[in-house]
């Protein structure tokens, strides 16, 4: 069978992509990427050509350009070009030359993919377009070891996707040395990136020394790595179906939040799963011995993802997965610093002041700054707390309080309390506790101002 006749089977059999769909063609120049718009004319597939000259390699990157805007007068489709200052956009984002130029070109690619739709939609023609890259069977041996070496899990070891939202890489059953031959045999012209040479790039290092010196140990090392992927992606499935039935047993979704019971999750004894749980909210894999340790913590610690989007409170016998953008977030933490907090309810201004005159009324709280332990945990109240209300001696369920206060039912739902060391300092907008009151010996305090947002 011909490359080309497995190259349409293979898309029938994977159902990829289809005749009736638009394809964006990711074209460098390369010979990977020259072959599958060659292969994409003779399947008699409606493509585009898009390319990105990110001026890295001076009149060679020139020169790839022109190329490619060759390439598309010969097979008569439209070329889109951009050029990028990469160097920039990596030293402003603080990201590797290679890391820039993938951001830029997806960017890019996800913009253009947009637009075409746009106009497909004005001239009232539904259209599905896909992006095609040139990835191969050598792109994705390279990536599983440079995923091993990194520290990965196992989906890191399943290899480059061949179907990811819009991107279809067709041509991941093929080796570079199939594509090459395909090129020859065709008599196809591409440019060369001279860089590709040099080992200075992790990929270029892995491809040009690594494979090559572990090929003469193991004469078929790609091969069998390619074999592995494939079990990989079968294990993937059966692990994935595992962890979803656990992460539904252990995890209960409240509002935005996700709730965890810290000594069933431990009971695992399974860092896999409190990887696999915390990982979809921005936390990596260094970070789950992070969670370890939060579990023997007290309550109102936490953790923060890498993304800074998300944090693990403890609380009490509970892990909180809590947005950190607290007008979204049912567990709010209070830093000593932070001069407001904006949550559903409303605002709560934070003020430290000398003036021992405590301010009456009950959107004011005036406490006593040296009973009181940050970080503070805004939340909404539970049957089970209680406090001291002001004026009293004796504890009381808040449950029993809110029922004193003749609120109805809604109005129960929607009241908050602030927790400093598990232990309830105020009922936002009703009372403080008892015990952090100000008094004759209090020498600061910390007040807190409610605004509701009715």
């Amino acid at each position: 069978m011909s490359l080309l006749q497995r190259f349409q089977e293979h898309i029938l059999q994977t159902h990829l992509f289809s005749s009736k769909d638009k394809l964006l063609v990711a074209v460098s120049g390369g010979v990977d990427s020259v072959v599958l718009c060659e292969l994409c004319k003779r399947a008699g597939y409606d493509f585009l050509i898009a390319h990105c000259n990110f001026q890295l390699r001076g009149t060679e990157s020139d020169r790839d350009e022109k190329f490619v805007n060759e390439l598309g007068l010969k097979y008569g489709v439209e070329v889109f070009i951009k050029k990028f200052d990469t160097e920039k956009y990596a030293a402003e984002n603080k990201l590797s030359t290679q890391e820039a130029a993938r951001d830029l070109r997806y960017q890019w690619f996800g913009e253009l993919i947009s637009t075409l739709k746009e106009k497909s939609s004005i001239q009232q023609v539904s259209l599905t377009i896909y992006l095609l890259t040139a990835h191969h069977a050598d792109d994705n041996t390279e990536t599983v070891i440079m995923n091993f070496f990194r520290g990965t899990g196992l989906h890191g070891l399943t290899g480059i996707p061949e179907s990811a939202g819009t991107t279809r890489r067709p041509l991941l059953i093929f080796s570079k040395e199939q594509l090459l031959q395909f090129a020859k045999e065709n008599e196809l012209h591409f440019v060369e990136d001279s860089s590709n040479l040099s080992s200075k790039y992790t990929r270029n290092f892995f491809r040009n020394e690594i494979i090559p010196t572990v090929g003469k140990v193991y004469p078929k090392v790609s091969e069998n790595i390619l074999d592995n992927i494939n079990r990989f992606k079968e294990i993937e499935k059966l692990y994935k179906f595992s962890v979803v039935e656990l992460i539904q047993k252990i995890c209960k979704k409240r509002g935005n939040e996700i709730h965890i019971p810290v000594k069933q999750l431990l009971q695992y004894r399974n860092n896999a799963l409190i990887y696999e749980i915390i990982s979809e909210y921005g936390f990596h894999e260094k970070q789950v011995d992070e969670v370890l340790k939060l579990s023997k913590s007290d309550s109102g610690k936490y953790i923060q993802s890498s993304s800074g989007n998300y944090r693990i409170i403890k609380h009490r016998h509970w892990f909180i997965i809590s947005p950190v953008q607290s007008a979204e977030a049912q567990n709010i933490i209070i830093e000593k610093n932070d001069p407001s907090i904006l949550y559903s309810s409303g605002t709560i201004l934070i003020e430290k002041t000398e003036n021992l005159i405590p301010v009456t009324g009950n959107d004011v709280a005036c406490l006593d700054a040296n009973e009181i332990t940050f970080p503070l945990l805004l939340r909404k109240w539970k049957t089970s707390d209680y406090f001291y209300p002001l004026g009293m001696k004796k504890k009381k369920k808040i449950n029993r309080f809110l029922i004193d206060q003749k609120l109805s039912m809604s109005d129960k739902e929607n009241v908050w309390v602030v927790e400093s060391n598990q232990r309830i300092i105020w009922v936002v907008g009703k009372r403080i506790d008892e015990r952090f009151k100000v008094t004759e010996k209090t020498t600061a305090v910390l007040k807190l101002i409610y605004t509701t947002n009715r």
